[in-house]
């Protein structure tokens, strides 16, 4: 009876209890699992030759013959040989088995076997190590392309294609189709049949190439369709209308002249606000823009509607600094403004949960303590997350889902985005961009020197801290050997060992302190809060520091081995210096002497406006920077790595765009396929789509 989708793999035959268990946490448990479980790459076992044309150390299939009984030989404990010889019309060869004894029986004499491997020796001693043998007459992985997968003890890679073979050969056919007929045939994809045989068992080259581009454009064009879905579907919730107070009452409590591009977003946010939808905004803007000042002046809004307002950072320090600015600035409107993080405890906990219930606070900031159960509020009108990619949809769906009313939501971000991926990131958001610095704030000035300049830069970052400022100075790694690299060959400079040597050999004056991310969360905070007090002089970290607090006095951020991050991570960390009224500098440390490597560390030196530099980083290295570890909240991509198919990425935003003027819902029959695929796509986060 042939297999179902449906069907679970433990019904094929090899998988016993300890195999399905080893499947499973390869995430595979029906067949469909594992017919949407795509290789990771791919061994092409197609060139054929005789012993006599078999180039050296190629691999290549042979079509041989068993010429005698094999033998096996114990050479010690541990290690069993089988050797046999093999024949074909051109000559002969040895072909020797390492701990395989079962071949001793499996190989018999007078069979032929198409065999895989390198030939090696001499033109009268040829031989092969461990080829992969197969009866002439059952040949399934030899003479093919065969897949790749990624692999869990307890699973071979032969063992998983096998499966797949059955699988696919049994129900690539009952796949469905999600893609609308004239939308494949407008951008000529494959079907997906033919893409679930040739993404496993691919004929060719080009029927590969077509496979993937049919997957990866399906996964791209689901994945904007679910954003726009949500998007569509918040655009028609109810949600709280408010009332905006004059603007100029907002503006009298601040110190200082707000800059065109904050009134701009603060209008936007006034907009959405009274508009009776509710606000989804994410605001954009380099570190330094003055996003804090936006997040006032929503809370502000809320508080004059008779609603409360909760700030979420990812971490305490932030959280403390993000209190320590807004509670004073606030408090002169009548605001009450609560702290909560894990520091807070016991008796002043209890307190700070009855006000939030009983809302006699009007804004809290904090951690992910406010989404912890205790927490409830009388009247939650406005939810505000800092640093949007520490977080994801997930924690800001947590903290929404504690108001009665669905809440606005404003998304900050100090990582600039390219708007092409923003779309993808952020598609369930409207995006503002935060263009302009406060007036005084001079650009950072920024130079990328060599190996042979260190003594010079050591000199530098004795000379500023003489004239009383600090210094952070930042490591890839964090320990020696870290990732296999560190003190193997490439001198990747390790925080640990750096601080050491700062500490004892170079600056032996100087207070030299060390932050790194495998320091508890207490010894981290420790540090961070006395380098802000002006106790530590030189604070030597990994990219801990990336988002973190403020410390106007630091005028100098020195990254070593700079050309291991990202134009976008180095702007990013290039953010913690200049928040004060002194000059301040960037030295990016570098040994490579690759050209394209210097000069793309060369675009941080000639701009310090984000949005170019995150452009530049994703023409050069593709969207792994935006990516990677930040993809918090988004669905996981099973196909689409995003490195090398933009091309694909605009096209599928297009067409989706286009089928949604004329289907918002995908509520047409023809479109069930797709509305299926999107939900599945978005598994994760439950029955958004219901």
């Amino acid at each position: 009876m042939p297999l179902r989708l449906t069907d679970s793999l433990r019904t094929l035959p090899g998988v016993g209890p300890a195999r399905a268990g080893s499947l499973e946490k390869l995430g595979l448990q029906t067949v469909e699992d594992l017919l949407g479980y795509y290789p990771r790459g791919y061994e092409d076992r197609r060139l054929a030759a005789t012993i006599a044309s078999a180039p050296a150390d190629v691999p290549v299939c042979l079509t041989l013959m068993v010429a005698e009984e094999p033998r096996l030989s114990r050479i010690r404990k541990g290690l069993e040989l089988v050797k046999v010889r093999l024949v074909d019309d051109t000559g002969s060869l040895t072909a020797t088995f390492f701990n395989q004894s079962y071949l001793k029986n499996a190989l018999r004499e007078g069979e032929t076997y198409v065999c895989f491997g390198r030939v090696a020796g001499t033109s009268n001693r040829k031989q092969m190590t461990n080829p992969v043998c197969e009866r002439a007459d059952r040949v399934k992985y030899n003479g093919r392309i065969l897949p790749v997968y990624h692999l869990t003890h307890g699973i071979s890679n032969n063992f998983l294609a096998g499966l797949a073979l059955q699988c696919v050969e049994d129900c690539a056919g009952q796949v469905e189709e999600a893609l609308p007929h004239e939308l494949r045939q407008a951008h000529a994809l494959a079907t997906a049949e033919f893409a679930c045989r040739n993404i496993h068992f691919p004929k060719d080259e080009t029927a590969l190439e077509v496979a993937r581009r049919r997957l990866i454009f399906e996964e791209l064009f689901s994945l904007t369709c679910g954003m726009t879905l949500l998007r569509h579907r918040r655009d028609r919730a109810a949600g709280r209308t408010f009332l905006i107070p004059d603007v100029e009452d907002f503006l009298a409590l601040l110190p200082f002249n707000l800059t065109g591009a904050q009134r701009r977003v603060m209008e936007e946010m006034a907009a959405d606000l009274s508009s009776g939808v509710p606000m989804n905004r994410l605001v954009q803007g380099d570190v330094g823009s003055g996003k804090t000042m936006l997040a006032a002046y929503g809370a502000w809004v809320t508080a004059k509607n008779g609603c409360q307002c909760a700030l979420m950072a990812p971490t305490e320090l932030l959280a403390e600094q993000h209190y320590r600015s807004l509670a004073p600035l606030l408090g002169q409107a009548g605001l009450r403004v609560g702290l909560l993080t894990g520091a807070v405890k016991g008796k002043a906990r209890k307190e700070l949960y009855a006000a939030l219930e009983e809302g006699t606070m009007d804004l809290v900031i904090g951690t992910h303590a406010l989404i912890s159960e205790g927490v409830a509020f009388a009247n939650l009108g406005l939810v505000v997350t800092d640093e949007q990619h520490r977080f994801g949809v997930a924690q800001r769906a947590a903290l929404a889902a504690k108001a009665a009313v669905p809440p606005h939501v404003l998304v900050m971000s100090a990582t600039p985005i390219p708007r092409t991926l923003s779309l993808v990131i952020y598609g369930d958001l409207e995006v503002s961009v935060v263009d302009e610095l406060p007036p005084g704030r001079s650009p950072v000035a920024t130079y990328v020197v060599g190996e042979d300049k260190r003594q010079r830069m050591y000199n530098f970052v004795r000379k500023l801290v003489g004239e009383g400022r600090q210094a952070y100075m930042v490591c890839p790694a964090v320990e020696e050997g870290e990732d296999g690299e560190a003190g193997q060959g490439l001198d990747l400079k390790a925080a640990v060992s750096y601080a050491n040597t700062l500490q004892t050999q170079v600056f032996p004056d100087l207070r030299v302190g060390l932050v790194h991310g495998k320091m508890k969360s207490r010894e981290k905070e420790a540090v961070m809060t006395a380098f802000a007090a002006g106790a530590l002089d030189v604070l030597v970290s990994t990219t801990v520091i990336e988002v973190g607090v403020d410390v106007p006095n630091a005028a100098l951020m020195v990254v070593e081995n700079a050309d291991r991050f990202g134009l976008s991570q180095l702007h990013q960390l290039r953010g913690r210096v200049g928040r004060g009224k002194h000059q301040s500098y960037c030295v990016l440390v570098t040994a490579t002497r690759n050209p394209d490597s210097r000069e793309r560390l060369r675009v941080l030196s000639k701009t310090n406006d984000g949005f170019k530099i995150a452009e530049e980083d994703l023409r050069l290295r593709g969207p792994g920077d935006f990516f990677g570890e930040r993809q918090h909240g988004l669905p996981q991509l099973s196909i689409a790595d995003l490195t090398g198919d933009m091309r694909v990425l605009k096209q599928a935003q297009g067409a989706a765009e286009e089928l949604l003027r004329s289907d918002p819902d995908l509520s047409r029959p023809e479109h069930a396929g797709l509305l299926e695929r999107v939900r599945r796509l978005f598994a994760d986060h439950g029955d958004m789509f219901n």
